[in-house]
């Protein structure tokens, strides 16, 4: 018993150094601040799987956890659900290495301070300019993530990608008016996602049918299987405007996360 208690001791005292949080109380890193949504039944030990979600514009970290089609996707999987909040609740992800890449950096240090995370589990989501910004995190930071999941938004197409992640998932409306579908060539839909195309080198796409998540919302399905090193990226097409739809997240996540036996 003595044993335990002595080998336990460094990790209470490395909890107790940072102040409490989740929920409705945020976490500070620095200035700046994140809120975290925990999974159902988790048993305290086992490394968690996190996706960290961007924010759209004139939101914040605590809007994503309380989002009914967000944190209810993470919860029953058990992913954990990191929020960053953006300073004036804007990113600023503009520019091609704009400073809320080392912040959300910082975020993700700090969330392995305090849990158990599994490191090879990291997933990037955004929506709107949350999505811009997950796509410049993306670019940055690929090799530390095991995939990108992104709803209405992007950045230019031609934008540098010097270090893309490996999985890829984009959805957008056709009729979105917020962040508009950037089409290609002789109205191409499919432009949307040329920059990861070309940053994973993928051959030709294919649509891959349709996909219905919910009632009332089809998606027509196109994939790039055949990228470099089994890379790939999908992209969904609704014929509606700027939401983030329901059940996606979560199919994505089901399609990322690695299948536990059995």
């Amino acid at each position: 018993m003595l044993a335990c208690a002595l080998s336990a001791a460094p990790m209470v005292a490395t909890a107790q150094a940072l102040p409490p949080c989740g929920g409705d109380t945020v976490c500070k890193v620095g200035d700046r601040s994140y809120s975290i949504l925990m999974p159902d039944d988790w048993d305290g030990v086992t490394p968690l799987p996190v996706m960290m979600h961007f924010h759209a514009f004139l939101r914040r970290g605590r809007t994503v956890i309380n989002h009914p089609r967000i944190g209810s996707e993470t919860k029953p999987r058990g992913v954990m659900l990191v929020a960053p909040s953006a300073q004036h609740r804007a990113w600023r992800f503009w520019q091609d290495d704009p400073a809320d890449i080392a912040f959300a950096d910082a975020v993700l240090a700090d969330v392995a301070k305090r849990f158990p995370v599994d490191q090879s589990q990291i997933y990037i989501s955004g929506f709107s300019f949350g999505a811009a910004m997950a796509w410049r995190y993306a670019c940055a930071r690929g090799d530390r993530i095991a995939g990108l999941m992104t709803m209405s938004g992007t950045i230019k197409q031609a934008s540098t990608c010097a270090n893309p992640p490996r999985q890829v998932r984009h959805v957008h409306g056709l009729n979105d008016l917020w962040m508009s579908l950037p089409r290609g060539p002789d109205h191409d839909a499919t432009n949307v996602v040329a920059l990861w195309r070309k940053a994973l080198r993928c051959g030709a796409g294919r649509l891959d049918g349709a996909l219905t998540l919910a009632p009332g919302v089809e998606f027509a399905h196109f994939i790039w299987d055949n990228c470099a090193g089994d890379r790939s990226v999908t992209l969904d097409i609704h014929t509606g405007g700027h939401f983030i739809p329901t059940g996606w997240l979560g199919y994505q996540l089901d399609g990322l996360m690695p299948k536990t036996p059995g």
